[in-house]
């Protein structure tokens, strides 16, 4: 067996993996999870690639969420396809959460996700192309959209404020991912790299740095 794409997603609240064959799904794995997603990732990969009876030297290339998402959850799977593409010298494209929501569903219309503080990502996808992706105040959302369709996790609540039809997503997130790369093969592609439209979270201590003694 050759020739497959096996992609990873730690950008949200899961640990999720697909093996593609073309355009077949081989083996999908899926597990809800706030963290612990590091200890998981790899022996998941291990386990789908068991399942799918192929093995590291069988893949094509890679497909990993870059983000937006969660900020530790996107470097871990970034980290990880890097690394796998390297040692098995095969290509590693990102793809964002907001493209893979969109992928396959009816076009002009809008990706929203949580981005937390009353603030949402916010893409909008035409016949043309996807504009550039930002973080929005929900309030301001009703000017902007317009009555575009909505898909994403915060499509509902934004739904609510704004009008729009909601669209369920055409594929699960990681599946979507597998197959936007695998359009993208043959191309020139940059390597895989966090999708960050903000910085964490998480603020840097405030205590002084320990003094260094000669």
């Amino acid at each position: 067996m050759a020739g497959l794409i096996l992609a990873l997603d730690t950008s949200v609240a899961h640990c999720a993996a697909v093996l593609l064959d073309r355009e077949r799904v081989v083996v999908a794995r899926s597990e809800a999870m706030a963290k612990g997603q590091a200890e998981r990732l790899m022996p998941m990969l291990v386990e789908v690639l068991a399942e799918g009876g192929a093995g590291w030297r069988d893949l094509e290339a890679l497909a990993v969420g870059v983000g937006p998402g969660n900020f530790t959850g996107v470097r871990i799977a970034v980290a990880a396809a890097r690394g796998l593409a390297l040692a098995l010298q095969v290509p590693a494209l990102g793809v964002s959460t907001l493209e893979a929501v969109a992928y396959g569903l009816a076009r002009p219309l809008a990706v929203v996700d949580d981005a937390r503080r009353g603030e949402v990502y916010l893409q909008v996808f035409t016949a043309d192309g996807a504009q550039a992706a930002q973080v929005c105040a929900l309030a301001d959302l009703p000017s902007r959209l317009g009555g575009l369709a909505l898909a994403g996790a915060a499509a509902v609540e934004v739904a609510a404020l704004s009008g729009g039809t909601v669209l369920h997503p055409a594929f699960p997130l990681v599946e979507a991912m597998a197959r936007i790369a695998r359009a993208r093969l043959g191309s020139p592609q940059p390597r895989p790299a966090p999708f960050y439209l903000r910085g964490a979270d998480a603020a840097p201590p405030s205590d002084p740095a320990p003094a260094v003694l000669p």
